[in-house]
């Protein structure tokens, strides 16, 4: 599974997440490397790292600054689901690994 030039957004999140439907995703691919940049919502801006799997599955870690100007920290796990259209969606596990270190989940969408 390739997502270079993919673009998601919030489909439902925890209530202790903060991307919302207004944050925008845009994932770049190289190899089993993969990078995004989002903001929108109480995100000013955020990056992404991770490594893919043979099956799509990320390992991420994530870094951004909510409209508090706090800049906030956390590790996600994300599985893919290729919904009949061929759109995907990604399943989403995470914790802050700053702040209250609470968990959640997350779905997000291609757009």
């Amino acid at each position: 599974m390739n997502y270079n030039g993919k673009k998601f957004k919030t489909q439902s999140n925890s209530s202790n997440g903060e991307t919302s439907s207004d944050t925008v995703f845009s994932y770049y691919q190289e190899g089993n490397l993969l990078k995004a940049t989002y903001s929108g919502g109480q995100i000013k801006f955020g990056h992404l790292i991770g490594i893919v799997d043979d099956f799509g599955n990320i390992d991420m870690r994530y870094h951004q600054v909510n409209s508090k100007d706090e800049l906030m920290t956390g590790v996600c796990y994300s599985r893919p689901e290729v919904l009949s259209n061929g759109k995907l969606l990604l399943h989403e596990t995470w914790q802050w690994t700053s702040g209250d270190k609470s968990k959640g989940t997350s779905i997000i969408e291609e757009i």
